[in-house]
């Protein structure tokens, strides 16, 4: 029997990543008299002051599209991509230390490099030299965004390093001083710089922020494939037809600001050259499909999947969260865009 309520019910997800148990219960409670489920997270600040030290956030991204207009004289390839901030972080702290230089260590559940082969020890020695200091800092990494996914984590650490370090010791660094080391640090670290939204060309690092409002929740599904980047661009056969095509597109939608119908096309250039390295990737988009959602899209050169949601779905995705762990073995959660 279903329980009537005299009173309006209204619960608000904070963690997504939640058990089937509490599932069922918002399900449950959904077919309840004005019941209504908010579709957003608790927003999270970027910096947050604790103690004697400053917490930075580093959020991941999606590609919202991605197209490769071809392969450059320098050897980089030419991108076009449309990249999008989600509420998803990792968390760098800064605090004094009592020996001059950069500590680095590394927490969390997923795996980093340790020392000077991580970008954030690299972004914190690179403002160093620029700000003409020696910093005695100690720097605490909170790993929760796996690499090789296409979403971006070490290039947003390496961004929240610049900004965190430069808020931290005053250093007065400016927005146009940051891009530029942050385009030495790598092709994906300027749009980190600002954001949430942005059309990004180049190599990724000449950064067009978009000031139209794309309020969204997706559900970011996390196979268990570490996918790397250098050898996807390496693998990828350039189709000019199918750029100029996906290209003419997308700027239409960009001139009508209409970047939901953007989201729709799912175009990634990559793709195709992704899962010919990493079949069971391309095995395992398909047979999520074929359970009724879709399309997935790819973000960056992979592994990680995502479905946008349509605010009456959010429900209904929560149901596929548990079926992909019990079918696929997969890790899945949801996530909204970033608001900065």
């Amino acid at each position: 029997m279903t329980p009537a309520f005299n009173f309006p019910v209204k619960i608000r997800i904070v963690d997504y990543n939640v058990n089937s148990a509490v599932l069922d219960i918002c399900i449950a409670l959904a077919v309840c008299k004005d019941f209504k489920m908010e579709d957003k997270l608790v927003s999270k600040e970027e910096f947050e002051n604790i103690d004697n030290g400053l917490l930075v956030r580093a959020p991941a991204k999606i590609n919202l599209s991605l197209l490769i207009a071809g392969k450059r004289p320098d050897g980089y390839h030419e991108i076009k991509t449309m990249m999008a901030k989600v509420d998803w972080y990792d968390e760098l702290l800064f605090e004094n230390s009592s020996e001059k230089g950069i500590e680095l260590v590394c927490k969390g559940p997923r795996w980093a490099p340790e020392g000077q082969d991580n970008l954030v020890y690299k972004a914190c020695e690179l403002l160093s030299k620029h700000s003409a200091i020696q910093p005695s800092v100690k720097v605490t990494l909170h790993k929760n965004i796996p690499a090789g996914t296409g979403l971006g984590s070490a290039s947003s650490d390496a961004a929240a390093a610049l900004k965190g370090l430069n808020r931290f010791l005053n250093l007065g660094m400016r927005r146009p001083q940051l891009l530029e080391m942050a385009a030495e640090l790598g092709s994906d670290v300027p749009f980190f710089i600002d954001g949430p939204i942005a059309y990004c060309t180049g190599r990724g690092e000449k950064i067009e922020n978009i000031q139209t409002k794309f309020d969204f929740s997706a559900l970011l599904i996390l196979p268990d494939v570490s996918v790397s980047t250098k050898v996807v661009y390496e693998k990828y056969e350039h189709e000019n037809k199918l750029f100029d095509n996906l290209n003419a597109k997308i700027n239409q939608f960009i001139e009508k600001k209409r970047i939901d119908l953007l989201s729709l096309l799912c175009a990634n250039m990559l793709e195709k050259a992704c899962f010919q390295l990493y079949e069971r990737l391309g095995d395992l988009k398909r047979k999520i499909e074929l359970l009724g959602l879709g399309p997935l899209c790819l973000s960056g050169s992979g592994s990680a999947l995502y479905f946008i949601i349509q605010k009456e779905s959010l429900i209904e995705a929560g149901k596929y969260q548990s079926m992909l762990k019990n079918k696929f073995g997969c890790e899945s959660m949801l996530v909204n865009n970033n608001s900065w």
